[in-house]
């Protein structure tokens, strides 16, 4: 087998099965490299909450030729209700479907993580060697190849590793030792899990404010289920540490919080005791000035998380396995050059999605008083009857990712 160059084929480890590193692995296959993925679940790990594609990210996707393939599985989010405690919409903000301009609150492309994460699989069919319910333990590197030692006490020699494992990646750990801490802290922190659906529940989400800096959010995505998110503004060494405790504890921390804030609580934390869906985390970014060391290199949340408030976590992800690839296949036998151009290329962009993120406007739109949530409901449904947020994102030349474009790569292509 031949690399796009010319070149021999490389031996790709990529410790991390789900959108990032799937992509990755779907792009290195079509320039002629063998790719092992290692998942440390034991299946593919296609669950998970609603996730949305905007900006560069669906031209991502549209270069992969699935476009058509999400779209129909979109979920149907037609736009953002604000709710009081009586269920009562005072603003909604429609998904901008016009086909120009930016995504609003709501996406045109708004997909359940988990059927994203089919549809990437299915395209890299057998080309790439998947080992489930395996991990990376340990590597070692040299100028030539990479070692790494699974946990099923194999081991495998390639010519590059690349961490696709999330936000608290232990390949990123690996590489930077006595590193400061690479997150940066929103102050935020969100639940999610489903519920038993009912007549109320409509296609246009809810979103909920309560006083003590807490959000409720309400969306639909099956005639049956229901996803619930809790939002909780706290700077707490306990809020930081929950989510690391046993599910039974998280779930305790998160009632207790919202017990007494109105609207559907009730019903969302009596689901909450039943669902085999929750998952609880802090809203960081993870911010290095390193994506890659030798021949071991980082690719989307364990490279750059920018956090669901940016709206380009996924979006994040495909754009930068696409760059990763593209400079692995146009120069397989320098992968030095290869990997510093990824972060050239790249960093302008993860810059601009990560600033979108401004953690004052967060606390903003999570008002602490009874005062504060009546006026930002006021000014949001003035804002609403003008159709501001309508206009805006219509006629906004850039999404959140900024005038950056997804370079040409006929490398990525080219079969």
């Amino acid at each position: 087998m031949t690399a796009t160059s010319g070149t021999r084929a490389l031996n790709v480890l990529v410790c991390g099965g789900g959108i990032a590193g799937q992509a990755l692995a779907f792009w290195l296959v079509r320039g002629g490299h063998r790719v092992v993925v290692v998942e440390r679940f034991p299946g593919l790990r296609a669950t998970g909450a609603q996730v949305d594609l905007r900006g560069q990210g669906i031209d991502a996707i549209t270069a992969m030729g699935l476009l058509d393939a999400v779209k129909s599985k979109l979920v149907d989010e037609r736009g953002v209700a604000f709710v009081d405690a009586r269920g009562k919409a005072r603003a909604t903000i429609m998904a901008n479907t016009s086909g120009e301009g930016r995504q609003s609150l709501t996406s045109e492309y708004e997909i359940m993580r988990g059927d994203l994460v089919r549809l990437l699989h299915d395209a890299t069919g057998s080309e790439v060697e998947y080992r489930f319910g395996t991990t990376v333990e340990r590597f070692e590197q040299d100028e030539d190849k990479v070692v790494a030692h699974f946990s099923d006490g194999t081991s495998g020699e390639f010519d590059l590793l690349v961490g696709a494992d999330g936000q608290g990646s232990r390949i990123r750990r690996a590489i930077l030792p006595g590193e400061p801490e690479p997150y940066w802290r929103t102050g935020i922190h969100m639940s999610y899990w489903f519920v038993p659906r009912i007549a109320s529940d409509s296609a246009i989400r809810d979103t909920y404010l309560a006083p003590g800096g807490r959000m409720i959010m309400r969306r639909s995505h099956h005639p049956d289920e229901t996803q619930v998110y809790f939002v909780l503004r706290e700077t707490s060494a306990e809020a930081s540490a929950v989510h690391r405790e046993p599910v039974e504890r998280q779930k305790a921390f998160w009632a207790k919080r919202f017990r007494d804030a109105g609207w559907q609580t009730s019903r969302f934390i009596e689901g909450m005791q039943t669902t085999e869906s929750f998952y609880s985390q802090e809203v960081v970014q993870v911010r290095t000035d390193t994506w890659a060391k030798g021949r071991v290199a980082l690719v989307g949340d364990a490279a750059h998380c920018a956090s669901p408030y940016s709206g380009m976590g996924v979006s994040g992800g495909l754009v930068g396995a696409y760059v990763l690839a593209g400079e692995i296949n146009r120069r397989p036998g320098d992968l030095p050059r290869a990997l510093a151009n990824y972060d050239t290329i790249l960093r302008p962009f993860v810059d601009e999605i990560q600033a979108t993120v401004k953690p004052r406007l967060l606390r903003l739109g999570m008002p602490r008083t009874r005062l504060g949530i009546n006026a930002f409901l006021t000014a949001s449904g003035l804002a609403a009857s003008l159709r501001i947020p309508d206009l805006v994102a219509r006629f906004s030349t850039e999404d959140r990712g900024g005038a950056w474009q997804l370079p040409a790569s006929p490398e990525l292509l080219a079969r």
